[in-house]
């Protein structure tokens, strides 16, 4: 098999298995207990958020709280600012993640107001409108590092300086398709929120992080012990944890983003040269280095996609390719993209563990699986 879904989720790293293991074995101790198995489980829990504040450059491993994952984080988040404030007013960008867009209209469901700021054509977000929206009553902005679907990145340094100049608001940040792919500092960017996932970057699946800056105070979402500081009841899953914090440092300590954009380059270019009817969606000058959305003009993703996998190659589509309702991707539709392309779009997502034989093998198989749909669709 050849993952190129890498946006969708990772494979996860031997060093976090390694991790991970004694916490499922022997090391199975209560990390709130008083003995020696759960000081061992409190210490690992320690060392985990040493590891994963570092990677997001906090000042503190206080601001590091734990959660089940990224949809987890973006909720409480967005949900414990408005809780925290006398303001209804929810700032977000048109290409945020389903946990963002659709958290924002729970709230307006509950009497909120919601700004959605647009991208351009290109996927880049609109400085002066963000400006232009802030108002006295707003409590949040929350714009993504970058986007899931087309790997652009937003200015966050820039958006956070913005609204920190013009409103009270705090800022939040959904960093969860960018942790592992992208540098972070989230002192030096002027965040105040910032939300990661494990499984994007090669920790298990269900377990995350909520950067809280200090002197944020979020209403809890989970009541009862006293776990994480108060902050979020719950027995701790210390082998999830600690496979969190074994992936914050693989990838602060081995970072692969120069030789993962080679490898997509490569793929991108490779592609563009040899199929005529693909484009390139979003800024290929402000993006991650893992990731790039092409579409196949006329051509249903779908059906691409399902060809790449009875080849034994793992992408995704962020279209839904239904021509009664003429639907495609909230990102690509926010892009203006048109539904000739959008329909055929295919989202390449790399990761650390692809090679260039498997960068070559896929370019072999792509150009004549279009040109069989070309000749099906003529």
């Amino acid at each position: 098999m050849i993952y190129l879904d890498n946006n969708a989720t990772t494979a996860v790293a031997p060093e976090v298995l390694d991790a991970m293991i004694p916490f499922l074995t022997g090391e199975f101790g209560n990390a709130s207990s008083s003995h020696s198995a759960g000081i061992a489980a409190r210490e690992a829990v320690m060392s985990a958020r040493e590891n994963v504040a570092k990677l997001v450059g906090a000042a503190s491993t206080d601001e590091i709280v734990f959660t089940s994952g990224g949809t987890e984080s973006d909720n409480w988040a967005i949900r414990g600012a408005i809780a925290a404030s006398d303001k209804r007013h929810i700032v977000i960008s048109t290409v945020e993640h389903e946990a963002v867009r659709n958290m924002a209209a729970v709230l307006v469901s509950e009497g909120c107001e919601a700004t959605r700021v647009s991208v351009n054509e290109e996927g880049l977000l609109d400085l002066d409108e963000l400006r232009s929206s802030l108002r006295s009553d707003t409590a949040i902005v929350s714009l993504m590092t970058a986007n899931n679907e087309t790997g652009v990145r937003f200015p966050i340094r820039d958006a956070a300086a913005i609204v920190h100049e013009h409103s009270d608001a705090l800022f939040h940040t959904d960093a969860v398709n960018a942790i592992g792919k992208t540098p972070l500092s989230v002192d030096k960017d002027g965040v105040d929120l910032l939300s990661i996932s494990g499984h994007k970057f090669h920790a298990p699946k269900g377990v995350g992080a909520l950067f809280i800056r200090s002197g944020v105070t979020l209403p809890s979402l989970s009541i009862g012990g006293g776990q994480e500081s108060g902050r979020r009841a719950g027995t701790e899953a210390v082998h999830q944890i600690a496979g969190l914090g074994a992936a914050a440092k693989l990838a602060f300590e081995q970072p692969c983003h120069e030789a993962v954009s080679g490898l997509r380059d490569r793929l991108e270019n490779g592609i563009l040269s040899a199929i005529s009817c693909a484009t390139v969606n979003g800024s290929r000058e402000f993006r991650l280095p893992n990731t790039t959305n092409i579409s196949f003009e006329n051509l249903n993703g779908e059906m691409i996609m399902h060809l790449l996998d009875e080849a034994g190659i793992c992408v995704s589509t962020g279209s839904a390719c239904n021509d009664a309702h003429r639907r495609s991707s909230a990102t690509l539709t926010a892009m203006n993209i048109p539904f000739s392309r959008a329909m055929g779009s295919i989202r390449f997502s790399l990761g650390r563990y692809n090679t260039a034989g498997e960068i070559d093998h896929v370019l072999e198989v792509l150009p004549p699986i279009i040109e069989r749909l070309q000749s099906l669709a003529a």
